[in-house]
């Protein structure tokens, strides 16, 4: 059982819609990650995320595809690289992401609620 929290607790939580424009291997990470590059729209821009996706993607297929994600956390540095997001997914059985889905395509930048 998680702990509790409280609603405004939640609404301090900033997840928005963005695009993948860019993805790419990154071998630098310590473990097997992908840098992307995500489109959140005219407000926040685009901005790079380091995901431990690569159990179930390949960059090549990542790019146009939307995703969710934190945009409010403060950047982390990922070996050389400054993450800005957190790409959100749900561990499979044996632990690998699998990226939080969208089944409909929604403006870039929204904001889950």
């Amino acid at each position: 059982m998680s702990d509790t929290i409280s609603w405004d607790d939640f609404e301090k939580i900033d997840i928005r819609v963005g695009t993948i424009v860019e993805a790419e291997p990154f071998p630098e990470a310590r473990k097997p990650a992908i840098k992307l590059r995500i489109d959140f729209g005219d407000d926040l821009g685009i901005k790079k995320s380091s995901a431990q996706i690569t159990k179930h993607y390949v960059p090549d297929e990542l790019v146009g595809r939307q995703v969710m994600a934190v945009v409010n956390f403060p950047p982390r540095q990922i070996g050389p690289m400054r993450s800005e997001v957190l790409t959100l997914g749900f561990p499979d059985d044996e632990g690998a992401v699998v990226l939080a889905a969208i089944d409909k395509t929604v403006p870039n930048g929204g904001r889950l609620f």
